[in-house]
C-alpha cells in the first residue's frame, strides 16, 4: 500500500499529489468522486463517459442501446441505490 498526502487549505482546496494524479490519469478539469464507504473515503477519477466505452463490450445477440439510454439507466440505478441506503 502506498500513502500520498496533501494539504487543505482555508477554502477546503487540496492539491491531489503527482503520483496520484498520474495513476488516476487525471487532467486539468477532470472530476474527482469521493464515495464514503463504512468508515473509508475512496477517491475516484470521474474522466470517463459512457460514450468512451463504445465497443468495450459488444455482444451480436444483445440489443444495443444509445450512450445517453446507458447513462440515463446507470443514473436512475445509482438514484435508487442511494435512495436504499437512506
Amino acid at each position: 500500500m502506498s500513502v500520498y498526502y496533501g494539504t487543505m487549505t482555508s477554502k477546503g482546496q487540496t492539491t491531489v499529489p503527482a503520483e496520484i494524479r498520474a495513476i488516476l490519469n487525471l487532467n486539468p478539469g477532470d472530476r474527482i468522486r469521493y464515495v464514503v464507504r463504512d468508515g473509508e473515503i475512496v477517491m475516484k477519477a470521474k474522466n470517463k463517459r459512457a460514450i468512451d466505452l463504445k465497443g468495450r463490450f459488444h455482444d451480436p445477440e444483445r440489443v444495443t442501446i444509445s450512450a445517453e439510454e446507458m447513462e440515463d439507466i446507470v443514473g436512475e440505478a445509482i438514484a435508487t441505490h442511494v435512495a436504499e441506503r437512506s
